[in-house]
């Protein structure tokens, strides 16, 4: 090659992130841009164009074609193409065209992640398929809090489920389940007339607690074992509500043998000695086994779920084998 040849340039695409704040750019996405002899977008509502254009940049709305951009870079110049949500699909394709064709000298490619989604990004995505979904769905805009609660319960026993199975790509889609619960019903109570909220303030609200509920964490106190742990807990949990009671907050709708099971645990935890209630009946007999079972440990739910799992597969050998 000709040592006095000029040199082919160089195209930059430059990949935003909708899910950060325009104008947020990184440092070497701000050094292209200014160093740039033409920055093209295709898109004139592209939400970075006002800011780079307040910082001085001069951006021109264009369309080019590979072979465009590639006579644009000629004589060692540099072309910054600032992406759009789709990516630039054709004119990538072009240039991989005219690069595989072994015909044209090219320019150098650049791909410059201009920003990056920070973890938990996409929860913004959510909440925005959720507003529009409840502002456009004949189904979803009807809802309320009382006819959704059945599916909140339905999903958090599929999620269980999941999890006893050890089964990985259910476990991740009903947490997906679950967490489309919270935010359809953080939704509806944005339309609330006089008490409305938001997904950031239920958001806002489970950090404060977390936060509050871990001095050992975000605080000066210190906490070495589980147990330390679940006192330092307790104590907020308890200096938060100024409950009379240790059962205050068990709620008495959920399944029996959990419900039997929450309460012998607020006692023991609470070092109170209750004698279990006498009586007939099978009633009775269970909630001693629910007692018994929380004082040595065992999830009382769980048990009786894997036990009651060995028991249909037997049925369904019954059933296999044609009956007894």
């Amino acid at each position: 090659m000709n040592a006095t040849s000029p040199a082919p340039g160089r195209v930059v695409l430059l990949t935003t992130s909708h899910r950060v704040a325009p104008g947020l750019l990184s440092w070497p996405a701000w050094q292209a841009l200014r160093t740039a002899d033409r920055v093209l977008c295709a898109d004139g509502a592209h939400p970075q164009l006002p800011y780079l254009r307040e910082a001085g940049i001069a951006v021109e709305e264009a369309v080019p074609t590979a072979e465009e951009v590639v006579d644009a870079c000629a004589g060692g110049r540099t072309v910054v193409v600032v992406a759009t949500g789709e990516g630039e699909p054709a004119l990538t394709d072009g240039l991989a065209r005219m690069a595989g064709s072994g015909r044209v000298r090219m320019p150098e490619l650049e791909l410059l992640p201009a920003s990056y989604d920070l973890p938990g990004a996409r929860l913004l995505d959510l909440v925005q398929v959720m507003d529009r979904i409840r502002a456009e769905c004949p189904w979803s805009s009807r809802q309320t809090h009382k006819g959704l609660a059945k599916y909140g319960i339905e999903e958090a026993y599929e999620l269980v489920e999941a999890i006893e199975d050890g089964d990985r790509d259910e476990l991740r889609e009903e947490l997906g389940d679950v967490l489309l619960q919270v935010v359809f019903h953080a939704r509806i109570a944005e339309e609330h007339p006089e008490e409305p909220f938001s997904i950031d303030d239920v958001a806002g609200g489970i950090v404060a607690k977390l936060v509050h509920r871990h001095p050992h964490v975000f605080g000066e106190e210190t906490a070495r074992t589980p147990e330390e742990v679940k006192a330092h807990w307790m104590r907020t949990k308890a200096e938060e509500k100024r409950r009379e009671s240790v059962t205050d907050g068990v709620p008495v709708g959920q399944p029996a043998l959990a419900l039997a099971t929450k309460l012998a645990s607020r006692a023991r935890s609470a070092g109170l000695s209750v004698p279990l209630p006498s009586g007939e009946g099978v009633g009775y007999e269970l909630l001693a086994l629910a007692a018994r079972a929380e004082a040595e440990g065992v999830d009382a739910e769980a048990a009786l779920r894997a036990a009651a799992r060995v028991y249909r597969d037997a049925i369904r050998a019954t059933e296999g084998a044609g009956g007894a």
